[in-house]
């Protein structure tokens, strides 16, 4: 756990009327196999909160929360104490925050957030994003596409452009475990647009052994405007 909270430090470099502040559209997640916190209040200003539910293993709804000075302060919705912080880089306006359990100890807030600037460029329509919280290298192939990611980076990836009749293209990880490389993870998964994977390398810490979380993200429907 130790490991993920410092990848995680390495990767996160509607009603406002306050001018230090700005609105900030999110979508929450928490990580794999962790139990959610309860309901969380973003508290921007006097009269303004925003409750936020964290969901388990899958994306929540769009929700807009309130940054100040480049941070989204959560609290308990019951007690109101601080739990997590999101720190949201300037000029930032679109983000998926993953929420993680934090190590228990003094002056530590319970949770860290993973915070994944939701672009094109990072999380292709129809691709994948991969982040490496491994202590170590990673090495995979998705689709046509082999990749070495070192401990700590991410990365976003087109949609496959070599897929069979069903659209499924072939997805393998390896982890680097001391001279040799073993493969952790290998599958078909299915890419089309509208479809987007959020894929996570990390060490699973009730095991001790290397894992791959993969979330599926569906593109909301468009609904074509009503002829006049």
């Amino acid at each position: 756990m130790r490991i993920l909270c410092f990848c995680l430090l390495l990767l996160c470099p509607a009603f406002s009327h306050a001018q230090d502040g700005r609105k900030v559209t999110c979508r929450f997640l928490c990580f794999d196999g962790v139990e959610p916190p309860p309901p969380l209040l973003n508290v921007f200003d006097k009269g303004i909160e925003v409750t936020c539910k964290i969901p388990a293993d899958s994306f929540s709804p769009v929700t807009i929360c309130f940054a100040k000075a480049d941070a989204i302060t959560f609290l308990a919705a019951e007690d109101r104490k601080p739990v997590a912080t999101a720190r949201i880089p300037a000029g930032v306006a679109t983000v998926i925050l993953v929420f993680v359990p934090a190590e228990k100890l003094p002056n530590v807030l319970p949770w860290r957030v993973f915070v994944i600037e939701d672009t094109a460029k990072n999380f292709p329509n129809g691709g994948a994003f991969v982040a490496n919280f491994y202590t170590k290298d990673i090495r995979f192939l998705i689709g046509e596409d082999k990749i070495m990611l070192q401990s700590g980076k991410f990365h976003g990836f087109a949609m496959p452009k070599q897929r069979d009749a069903f659209n499924m293209a072939p997805v393998i990880f390896q982890f680097q475990q001391d001279d040799s490389w073993r493969t952790a993870s290998e599958s078909m998964l299915r890419f089309v647009p509208g479809m987007r994977y959020l894929i996570f390398a990390f060490v699973d810490p009730a095991s001790g052994r290397p894992r791959i979380s993969t979330y599926k993200d569906l593109a909301p429907l468009e609904i074509p405007p009503k002829k006049k």
